[in-house]
This record gives structure tokens, C-alpha cells and sequence, in this order.
């Protein structure tokens, strides 16, 4: 049960005071107590007019600031003239019954943005208050805001993880469910690194910042929530000027309803009891709040399962994927590298050695694996100069000699005569100094256990084809995809040669259908900007990516794509079932009431009415499995 605001509160008293006023007036005026008082229709008109103004003081309070700033057309003016217009035919009872209704229904949508706005609230619980900083063998609390990359932070059992960072002492558990979704706390120990935002338990651990706050996980997390809703879906610009057409239209039609058929038939009063029906049945609101809650449960539903969509325009187009591509290290592969075997005649250390110095600098696994298979010392003094060739390797220039390393194209590119290797499921890396080729390194990644059934789930979901892009040479690339069931794989790509490849993609597809792209590394970001929808595995990811990505998954789990499918997918029939609902009423309820058949009860329901119903099924996009 959702914990109440204080304006919760305070309307649903308000409503509650209205309600019994409204009951006692109607007790006094259906008992015979006014039947011979003076003034008796004046009387009762002031007697209900009290709680009238106890629940619509409100509503026309904003109704005369919307004329007066000129914006008038919308359901305060709607709800204002229709309950003035009961009042004038005498219809008193109905009048404050209306804006009764109109009030429960207005507390039901507060009520229901408040439950869908908690799954995303729980986001913002994540920013750190303070920071632990140790210094000169003091620590001194001070704002996340203030810690410098470098500097040793203290986190105590309990405490949040204020900015990224490595740990350099102790070992502990830490509780990440408010990022990724993971119910399971994470073990971390000395050397690992560690994310902003999560819980440390009960282990106390030092931690040396690696990151400033603002650009650490956790402040990047909620500038996403942040922004979240400004991006809207076609759906909702399309009730947002749907409504802008659809109130002014139904304002001059009830206005003509009201003056024209009595120029001809009379019976003003009843004409004008029409035309007020006909204004509270016309009401939006039902459309106007409904759809843009489907679409904000629905995001809130993605971050309970760990998955940040950076607007509801994202979740539109996740709901019509059709076709998925994937990067192949760190999406479909765990990304971590290890150094199998080195092919040489030399000492396999010395081309280790010379590797590892070329690639000290750089983050990438492949370079990572390098130099974790390297034990020894690098005197990095030496390194005068390192050029990254992109799609190719590195460039390192030393006081001993120019060093080489990456693929073939590195080595054909130099002229550089080198001993082909092959090797079905390797990365292969050549090292050659001086213009000489010194040997051969294989590294080998390992497949995520869960990508298999994260593209079968995929598929399940209605995606049809799924596509691999990989840099890796075409044997490794085919028996990854191979293992994993993918439709086609495309290797031996360089960056830009992704982004047009993704570019053909999209051309193969309608405009009703759309393409995403997931990757993780630097070189992903411009094809994650490209594709329609960009996905980003948002915990081992660069930065670049993160920033470039619509959607990011916290904890790098592939299966998150097939959930996040299904829940936009849930959520756009959510939304569709809302607008073909309230329509369908309402322009039957509107056709009775034109031609005298309904009465503003019945108007009461199809405002009112459907807009609680529509509501209540928006608030089922936050409960998709």
C-alpha cells in the first residue's frame, strides 16, 4: 500500500467534508423542510453551493486563472461551465454530484501517478548524502560533491558508495538492487571495482575514487530518471494535440447545442441541461491522464527490473523491434580475456612484455588480458609515444624500439612479413618490433551462460531477426554465433564499417518496425546512436556508451532485453486499450446526451467513470513479470 502525501491527504479530507455536506443538503431538501420557507429555490441553491465550493473552489479557481491567461480549454473550464450551466437549469443535486465525481476521479490519478512514480522515486534514494574522505589518517565527512578522484574514501557497514572506485582494502557484500534490479548482493574485495549508489554490508571496506560524483554511475542514474519524462511517445504528443483540437471543438458544439435547436423548438432550459451533459461526457481527462501513466508505469516497471529507459518514445520503439544487433564482447560474451597460448620462437615473456607495454594505457579486455598474463615489471619510462590505429591495434614508440601490436591488417598496413595464424575461436593478436615479427598471442573470451536463452526469449518476443557485429576475425565470430542460435554474423569490422552495416539494416526495415543495437565498449557509441533504439550494458560500459544509449542495463544481464520487450509491449496495449475505451464511450454517451437519452449521471460515468477505469489498467504496466 502506497504511504499517502500530505496532499493526498488533505484532497481525500476535502472530498470526505464535501461528500457529507453534500449528503445532509440533499437530506434537508428531499425531507420537506424548505417546502414553505421564502425564497425556497434561492435557499437551496446557497445550501448547495456550500459543498459545492468545498470540492470545485478549487477546480474554478483554476478555470478563471486558465481565461484569464488565455489557456482556458481544459477540464477545470469543462467541469466549471458544465456545473454553472446545472446550477442555472436548476439541476442543484447534479451540479456538486459532477464535481464530486470529478474530484474522486482527480484523487485516483494523483493516487495512481504516486505508485507508478514510486519505482522511479526509489531511484533517486540512491544519491549518497555524505563521503568518508581519509586523510593524513583522518576521515573527515564531506559532501559526495568534494571527493577527488584519488582520494581514499571510508564506507561503513551501511553506508552508500558515494562515487566509482577500486577497492583497496578490506572485503565485503554489497546490495545493488536499487541499480541493477539483483536482488543477490555482490562480493567485492581488494582490487575490485565498485559502483556508486550501492549498499556496503557489513564488511568495512577503503575504497580510492576513481571518478568525480558528477560523473560517477550514480549521479548519471538519476540525471537519466530526471529527463526520463520529457521524451515522449507518438502516442502521447498525439493526445496532447488530439486534446488541444478535441476540447475547443466540444466547447462550440456544446455552445450550439445550447443556442441553435431552441431557436427552433424552445425549451431553452433543456437544451442548455443538454449542452452541460454533453460538456462533462467531453471531458479528456480519461485520455489525458491515462495514457502518458501507462507509458510512466511502464518505465517505472524497467527500473524495478534493473533497466533505465531514458523516455517513453524509447519504450514505444522497443515495442515494435523487429530486429536486434549485437555487439559480441561484453554483450553476448563476458569480455573477459585470457591468454591461452603464445606462438613464438622467442621467449614467450619478452613478446608478452613488449605487448603489454604497448597496450599499459589501454582499458580494452583484449589489452587487459595482455597484461594480467604478463607477471612482471614494465618501465613504462621508456614509452615515448603510443598511436591507437583504430580497427587495427597500437603503434608504441620507445627509447629501445617501435613496437606492434594488434591484428593482420596492423602488420600488412607496416609491411611488416608475419606468420598467419589460425584458430577457430582465439582472438588472435600478432607483436612485432622494429618492423620484426616476434610471435603470436591467442586469447580466447568466454560466452554469456544466459545469451542463448536471452535470444531465444528474444525471439519469443516477436523480435525476427537477431544479428551479430563483431571486430573479432570471421572464424571466432561464426562459432560464437553458431553456439548462440543468431541469424547472421557479420566480422572483421572496424567501427565505422558497423554504422553503415547498421545503416543497410535499417533500410531493410518499415517505418511500423524498429532496429536496436546492443553494445557496451567506446566504439559502440556512434552505432548506438544510429540505430533506432540503442541499448547499453550499463555496468561494465563506457561511459561514451552509456551517454550515446536510450536504454541502459545496470547489471549487464542480456536477458533484461526480452523483459524490457515485453513490459513496452504490455504497455502499449495498456495505452491503446485506454484510448479505444474512452473514445468508444465517449462518443456514444455524447450521441445520447445530444439527442436528450442521457443525463448527467451518465455523463458522471463516461468522465469520471472512465477515467478511473482507464487509470486503474494504466497502473498495470507496473506489474509486468
Amino acid at each position: 500500500m502506497l504511504e499517502m502525501s500530505d496532499k493526498l491527504k488533505k484532497d481525500l479530507k476535502m472530498i470526505g467534508s464535501g461528500l457529507i455536506a453534500y449528503i445532509i443538503v440533499v437530506i434537508i431538501d428531499h425531507s420537506g423542510l424548505l417546502a414553505h420557507v421564502p425564497y425556497r429555490l434561492l435557499l437551496t441553491f446557497l445550501l448547495y453551493l456550500i459543498p459545492y465550493i468545498i470540492v470545485g473552489g478549487e477546480v474554478v479557481k483554476k478555470a478563471l486563472i486558465g481565461i484569464k491567461n488565455k489557456q482556458m480549454f481544459d477540464e477545470s473550464f469543462l467541469m466549471a461551465v458544465a456545473t454553472f450551466g446545472a446550477f442555472a437549469t436548476g439541476e442543484n443535486a447534479e451540479a456538486v454530484a459532477v464535481m464530486l465525481f470529478y474530484q474522486v476521479g482527480e484523487w485516483f490519478q494523483s493516487y495512481a501517478v504516486g505508485k507508478s512514480r514510486k519505482n522511479i522515486s526509489d531511484l533517486m534514494d540512491i544519491e549518497p548524502e555524505y563521503a568518508n574522505i581519509e586523510r593524513d589518517g583522518k576521515v573527515e565527512e564531506c559532501d559526495p560533491y568534494d571527493v577527488e578522484v584519488g582520494d581514499t574514501l571510508v564506507i561503513k557497514p551501511g553506508e552508500r558508495v558515494p562515487v566509482d572506485g577500486e577497492v583497496i582494502e578490506g572485503s565485503s557484500l554489497v546490495n545493488t538492487s536499487a541499480l541493477t534490479g539483483e536482488s543477490v548482493p555482490r562480493s567485492v574485495k581488494q582490487g575490485d571495482e565498485i559502483i556508486s549508489g550501492c549498499v556496503n554490508g557489513e564488511g568495512l571496506l577503503k575504497i580510492r575514487a576513481t571518478k568525480m560524483y558528477e560523473d560517477s554511475t550514480v549521479a548519471k542514474i538519476l540525471d537519466l530518471v530526471e529527463n526520463a519524462s520529457s521524451k515522449k511517445s507518438k502516442v502521447e504528443n498525439f493526445i496532447t494535440r488530439f486534446a488541444r483540437i478535441y476540447t475547443p471543438a466540444v466547447v462550440f458544439a456544446a455552445l450550439a447545442l445550447a443556442l441553435i435547436p431552441p431557436l427552433f423548438v424552445g425549451h431553452w432550459m433543456t437544451w442548455i441541461y443538454r449542452a452541460c451533459t454533453f460538456l462533462v461526457i467531453s471531458c479528456p481527462c480519461a485520455l489525458v491522464i491515462s495514457v502518458p501513466l501507462a507509458f510512466f508505469g511502464g518505465i517505472g516497471a524497467a527500473s524495478k527490473a534493473g533497466v533505465l529507459v531514458k523516455g517513453s518514445n524509447y519504450l514505444e520503439s522497443v515495442a515494435h523491434l523487429t530486429t536486434v544487433v549485437s555487439d559480441k564482447t561484453g554483450t553476448l560474451t563476458k569480455g573477459v580475456f585470457q591468454v591461452n597460448d603464445v606462438k613464438t620462437k622467442e621467449d614467450p615473456q619478452k613478446v608478452l612484455y613488449y605487448a603489454a607495454l604497448a597496450e599499459h594505457l589501454s582499458t580494452h579486455p583484449i589489452a587487459n588480458s595482455i597484461k594480467q598474463a604478463y607477471q612482471g615489471s614494465l618501465d613504462e619510462q621508456i614509452i615515448k609515444n603510443i598511436t591507437n590505429v583504430a580497427g587495427q591495434g597500437v603503434i608504441c614508440e620507445t627509447s629501445i624500439g617501435t613496437i606492434y601490436v594488434g591484428n593482420k591488417r596492423l602488420m600488412e598496413e607496416q609491411k611488416i612479413a608475419y606468420e598467419n595464424s589460425e584458430d577457430a575461436v582465439s582472438t588472435i593478436v600478432y607483436v612485432a618490433k622494429d618492423a620484426k615479427f616476434l610471435g603470436t598471442i591467442l586469447i580466447s573470451d568466454e560466452i554469456k551462460p544466459e545469451a542463448k536463452a536471452a535470444i531465444e526469449e528474444m525471439k519469443a518476443a516477436g523480435v525476427k531477426d537477431v544479428v551479430m557485429l563483431t571486430g573479432d576475425k570471421k572464424s571466432v565470430g561464426d562459432a560464437v554465433g553458431k553456439q548462440l542460435g543468431v541469424d547472421e554474423v557479420y566480422s572483421e569490422l572496424l567501427p565505422g564499417d558497423k554504422v553503415e552495416k547498421v545503416e543497410a539494416l535499417l533500410k531493410s526495415t518499415d517505418e511500423k518496425h524498429t532496429l536496436a543495437f546492443i553494445g557496451d565498449g567506446i566504439n559502440d557509441a556512434p552505432v548506438l546512436a544510429r540505430a533506432d533504439v540503442g541499448i547499453a550494458m550499463g555496468s561494465l560500459g563506457s561511459d561514451a556508451a552509456i551517454e550515446a544509449a536510450d536504454v541502459v542495463i545496470m547489471d549487464d544481464n542480456i536477458k533484461r532485453i526480452p523483459a524490457i520487450i515485453r513490459i513496452a509491449r504490455k504497455t502499449i496495449a495498456i495505452s491503446n486499450q485506454n484510448i479505444i475505451f474512452s473514445l468508444a464511450v465517449k462518443f456514444a454517451v455524447l450521441i445520447l446526451g445530444a439527442v436528450g437519452l442521457a443525463n448527467m449521471w451518465m455523463a458522471v460515468f463516461a468522465d469520471v467513470g472512465v477515467a478511473v477505469i482507464a487509470i486503474i489498467n494504466s497502473m498495470r504496466a507496473l506489474r509486468t513479470k
